[in-house]
């Protein structure tokens, strides 16, 4: 099957998004399926045709940017050209260039899945209020002329404004794909000593800096925590220089930083067995984001693979992974009081939050997500819809693990 996944920005870009698609793209590359991902020349030093892990990539100049989207002129004649070639168009939002792909799709009379990974929110201001609506609009229209559309819970597309009016029409839940590199004990090794780790608590954090992940929510919890574990040291992963869109807020942010930097690390962006052996070093993972553009924090399945309980904030879709496994707490959005008291329970007894890694891992692997799209996906091209939204069978499993072990 000739697939075309189409998204603003793609690898290297990091993003859970970006790393969603890329999962996804190489699974189903490695199950036979010819993958085509249609982006963004976001960096000019990008190559514009490439192959990555066996999936091609379409990259489109950008002529301009607009708050965090890009306006590609070549991007519609690329997109009806790959369109042509295409068995299934797959489309992930929000983009602002999704309803013309979906209109291609239309015509050709190829299926058409948008798989909504969360809202867009943009940092305050009259004109990022004004993209939010167009793109909002976009989203909109695109969803009108798919034929299916795909979330990760039902939690989220219950909750959701733009999904909610597909539920029982054309919305589909597939559990998104996540993995881990492997990695060595010497990795961890030297990952400990590179950040000179101790034997004291160490709590996680990994995003880029952008004002929707809620750090400062962890920054006024850590006092908090530090009375009841003194010695207690916070690793944040992510890029947190140079971020687009986001220098008012890593501007905002500074002081909290300096003031805490004896206890709290940027570490910048990680990947491969440094980023399994980060995990590796955590008591506890956290995950305080602030509003729906954040659907679900794969980083929880991550951190829970390794054994890692998580402090997670009550959004629809992101409090399901804890929901599902009681693998951790749920607190209240933007409650920093609420998650040191999560963050320091877990410390005290992390023992009593850890379950099966191994069911958590399974059930969430890039194979069963692609075998799920590819099956939708032929669905769709034989006419077979299916009408209903039902969570997977894979979340009842999860569910029963936590009622069995408790929490």
């Amino acid at each position: 099957m000739k697939i075309v996944e189409v998204l603003t920005y793609y690898r290297p870009w990091v993003s859970g998004l970006t790393i969603y698609v890329e999962r996804l793209s190489k699974a189903l590359a490695r199950q036979g399926h010819d993958v085509t991902v249609l982006t963004s020349q976001y960096d000019p030093n990008l190559p514009i045709y490439d192959v990555m892990d066996g999936v091609k990539v379409v990259r489109v100049p950008v002529a301009a940017r607009v708050s965090k989207g890009v306006l590609m002129p070549g991007f519609g004649p690329m997109a009806w050209k790959l369109a042509q070639q295409a068995d299934v168009l797959h489309l992930h939002l929000p983009q602002f260039d999704a309803p013309g792909v979906a209109m291609r799709g239309r015509i050709l009379g190829k299926p058409v899945v948008l798989t909504y990974h969360c809202d867009l929110q943009l940092p305050q201001g009259s004109f990022n209020r004004l993209v939010d609506r167009v793109v909002g609009s976009m989203n909109q229209l695109a969803g009108q002329l798919a034929d299916a559309v795909v979330t990760y819970t039902r939690d989220y597309g219950t909750h959701s404004p733009f999904l909610s009016q597909f539920l029982d029409k054309k919305l589909h839940i597939i559990p998104p794909p996540v993995e881990l590199p492997d990695y060595s004990w010497a990795d961890v090794a030297a990952f400990r000593e590179k950040h000179q780790l101790g034997d004291e608590p160490i709590v996680g954090i990994i995003c880029r800096l952008a004002a929707e992940k809620g750090v400062e929510v962890l920054l006024k919890a850590l006092p908090i925590v530090r009375e009841a574990f003194p010695n207690m040291r916070v690793l944040h992963a992510g890029e947190y220089q140079n971020i687009i869109g986001e220098e008012t807020y890593a501007a905002r942010l500074a002081p909290l930083f300096e003031k805490y930097k004896a206890h709290y690390h940027l570490l910048g962006n990680i990947e491969g067995a440094e980023l399994s052996a980060f995990y590796n070093c955590l008591d506890c993972l956290c995950v305080p984001s602030l509003n729906s553009t954040e659907s679900f924090g794969l980083v929880q399945i991550e951190a829970m693979q390794n054994g890692v309980p998580v402090a997670a904030c009550a959004l629809p879709g992101v409090r399901q992974p804890v929901a599902m496994t009681g693998m951790g707490e749920i607190t209240a959005v933007s409650d920093h009081t609420a998650l040191a008291q999560a963050i320091i329970n877990i410390l005290k007894n992390k023992r009593s939050y850890q379950k099966d890694s191994q069911l958590i891992g399974n059930s969430f692997s890039p194979d069963s997500t692609a075998e799920a799209y590819a099956e939708l996906f032929e669905k769709l091209q034989k006419g077979k819809l299916i009408g209903k939204t039902i969570e997977p069978a894979v979340y009842d499993k999860l569910r029963a693990m936590r009622d069995r072990y408790g929490r």
